[in-house]
């Protein structure tokens, strides 16, 4: 009888919240070659003379403002998802984090030593991207190929308009939709304009027109943003949304390249000066909080929206071990 497992595969997080932890984490997610879409040497000089003299400092002190009590809030909560998740099933069930600890390759070859012949490989990116899916699913492959790993992987597709999905993220956030409030920003993490462009192999289509993403098309399978406004409408179809009533819009820039809009702070300045006083804000391109919600959009963001002029920004949180998403991902695993 064959032997499985299943291997749920997040971002990652430094070590620690020391500038040298921070570094050499900067320094492993920015060099994947999925992230930075240059050839090496310019990655390597980019990398290195404009991101790791000064970003690792600033990095560090916004880790240092969510640090948990056990670590990082994304390792933390992920590892309660996990324990989550195994209590529901009577398989191993293991965490792979694609930068930093636990690496994809030890909990591969952890599972390779307990007799594992097929993983249900579960990255938890509900979008395709090459800088989030992609890049988990090749190195997991290249562990594999690595130490000739007798493993069958089994992966699961990007999720976005799963209805198990779409159910679970609407319950988590139906307590905060029945509170009073003026509008709803879907914050999604961006992502530079040729990411998307580049896996279009008709080259005619995405981010040729204003309706691309509304229009059928075979781009769509690989196309973050068409991904992104479909999670976006089966949410509001499902929860009942006023139109007038919510927005999205892209955070987590870096670099000067083009990248998705509009971008969330600037979303969150033209509500504040249109006289918004009450926001929420939900991040359906996390399963699991981590630094880019809950600093970045709950510190930073009502930072933005005090300054101008707004009053009271809610984050909802991400999905996290709620139980509806760990029957979810259990449902998965078994079928």
């Amino acid at each position: 009888m064959t032997k499985k497992a299943v291997l749920l595969a997040n971002l990652g997080s430094p070590d620690n919240t020391d500038v040298s932890s921070v570094r050499r984490y900067l320094n492993e997610f920015l060099m994947d070659r999925y992230v930075i879409q240059l050839p090496w040497i310019l990655r390597r000089l980019i990398v290195s003379l404009f991101v790791l003299p000064s970003r690792p400092k600033a990095s560090a002190e916004a880790y240092k403002s969510v640090w948990m009590k056990n670590g990082s809030p994304l390792i933390v909560l992920s590892e309660q998802l996990k324990q989550a998740v195994q209590k529901k099933l009577d398989i191993p069930v293991a965490m792979a984090m694609r930068y930093g600890q636990p690496s994809i390759e030890s909990q591969l070859l952890a599972l390779s030593q307990q007799g594992i012949q097929e993983v249900l490989y579960i990255p938890l990116y509900p979008h395709y991207a090459e800088s989030t899916v992609k890049t988990s699913i090749e190195e997991a492959k290249q562990v594999i190929a690595k130490h000739n790993l007798s493993i069958e992987l089994k992966v699961v597709a990007p999720f976005y308009e799963h209805p198990a999905y779409i159910d679970a993220l609407v319950a988590s956030a139906k307590p905060y939709l029945e509170q009073d409030y003026d509008h709803l920003i879907f914050s999604y993490h961006g992502l530079p304009e040729s990411h998307i462009t580049k896996l279009d192999d008709s080259g005619q289509h995405c981010l040729q027109r204003g309706d691309c993403c509304q229009q059928a098309h075979e781009a769509h399978k690989t196309c973050y943003r068409h991904q992104v406004m479909r999670t976006t409408a089966c949410f509001s179809e499902q929860a009942g949304l006023d139109p007038s009533k919510y927005s999205v819009a892209f955070q987590s820039r870096l670099g000067r390249a083009k990248w998705l809009g509009p971008n969330t702070e600037d979303r969150l300045r033209e509500l504040a000066a249109s006289g918004v006083k009450n926001v929420l804000v939900i991040c359906p391109a996390f399963v699991t909080d981590c630094l880019e919600t809950l600093e970045e959009i709950a510190i930073r963001g009502q930072e933005v929206f005090s300054d101008a002029g707004g009053e009271k920004l809610t984050l909802i949180p991400c999905l996290n071990d709620n139980s509806e998403w760990v029957d979810v991902i259990a449902s998965w695993s078994k079928e």
